[in-house]
């Protein structure tokens, strides 16, 4: 699908009718997930920024190119942030770290600020795709929570600073479940016909594959082509009950009632459980993954002191908080959470309990061998 922005009247209509929703551009505007444009256009009653007036030593101009995952970011923000410096932000949307690498495989085509994952921070990095961030021009690095400070994937925050952290689990409609039995492990997913034509799985390789890794009792870093092998056989085995592989969607499709169960990140599901109660997310007894969403400048950026004024911005503590109220996801940003009401704070969905959580990891980049091991095996999955 040709990449195309999305005109001030679609803004106001997605902002005025589906605030919270990160997917609600796929629903609203017929897309797939194929990716859309959005410029920071101002909408109706703006909350106001806590920056103030901005100024960008050696700004490139009154332009930033944001490639985000959907809806993935305060409904002000970017009006807030042009506001305050008078830089345009265009956001445009991607719907997996695949797609995204892809994107880059030839060089930046004209980003400035990318969103990839831990563990494709990693990857980009060895493949030069990212330029070092210049930690003088992001202050607002200090807001962080300690652990967030350092990362085993990028040593001394060298090409990243975090935005979100989030752990994959189910997501189901309670009133579907048969019996009233809570899908708590991934045998539902990967393993059973309960739920036959009525679940649905992510399409990124890695996480899939993971996953089905702890399924089988093994960490998610056991990454042995044997191990891949057998993930994969089990999981021709089990498409015929799949309903589908999702491109991060599958809160829409449970929203819908397309399907019953799913896999699904924790945040999309709390967004959804303020519309519909009868959604609810479970970490599976196995244990999971854990991810964490970065915020980079990709080698090449036309306007990197735009870029670091932008990703200094998203880490001020009122606007995370705005963002956070928006997307619902887990802030690594202590500076915003302590702004943010009991509700979120105390929701399990957002964060499970620590007993849940021991049981969980981060999946380490394990080299390119592996990586096209993954993608080569999800190929022969879907093709089967």
């Amino acid at each position: 699908m040709t990449e195309r922005p999305l005109s001030r009247e679609e803004v106001d209509l997605f902002l005025r009718l589906r605030p919270h929703s990160r997917r609600a551009f796929m629903a609203a505007f017929g897309a797939t997930a194929a990716a859309l444009t959005l410029s920071g256009c101002k909408p109706a009653e703006p909350e106001a920024t806590s920056a103030g007036k901005l100024v960008i030593d050696g700004s490139e101009g009154n332009k930033l190119a944001f490639y985000n995952w959907d809806t993935y970011i305060g409904e002000n923000t970017l009006a807030d942030f042009k506001s305050a410096s008078g830089v345009e932000v265009n956001m445009t949307l991607f719907a997996n770290n695949d797609e995204l690498f892809a994107k880059f495989r030839a060089g930046n085509p004209g980003f400035d600020v990318i969103m990839p994952s831990n563990e494709y921070v990693a990857r980009m990095i060895e493949a030069k795709m990212l330029a070092p961030l210049d930690h003088a021009k992001i202050p607002n690095k200090k807001n962080l929570l300690p652990e967030f400070q350092d990362a085993d994937f990028d040593p001394g925050r060298k090409y990243s600073m975090p935005y979100t952290w989030l752990v994959l689990g189910i997501g189901y409609r309670k009133s579907a479940m048969k019996g009233g039995v809570i899908p708590d492990s991934w045998k539902y997913l990967y393993d059973s016909a309960e739920y036959k034509g009525r679940m649905s799985l992510l399409s990124e390789s890695a996480d899939v594959f993971r996953l089905g890794f702890k399924y089988l009792g093994k960490s998610v870093n056991d990454a042995t082509p044997e191990l891949i092998k057998q993930v994969e056989d089990m999981l021709i085995k089990q498409k015929a009950n799949i309903k589908n592989f999702h491109d991060d969607n599958g809160q829409d499709l449970l929203m819908s009632k397309e399907i019953d169960i799913v896999l699904e990140y924790n945040g999309d599901i709390a967004q959804k459980e303020t519309e519909d109660p009868d959604l609810a997310f479970v970490v599976p007894k196995e244990g999971s993954l854990l991810n964490s969403d970065c915020m980079c400048v990709p080698t090449g950026a036309p306007n990197p002191n735009n870029a670091h004024a932008f990703i200094n911005f998203l880490l001020d503590g009122q606007n995370g908080a705005n963002i956070t109220k928006t997307i619902l996801y887990p802030t690594p940003n202590a500076a915003a959470k302590v702004l943010m009401d009991d509700t979120y704070k105390n929701n399990p969905t957002i964060f499970p309990p620590a007993d849940v959580m021991a049981k969980c990891e981060y999946g380490k980049y394990a080299g390119s061998e592996i990586t096209q091991a993954f993608e080569a095996a999800m190929t022969r999955v879907r093709a089967a």
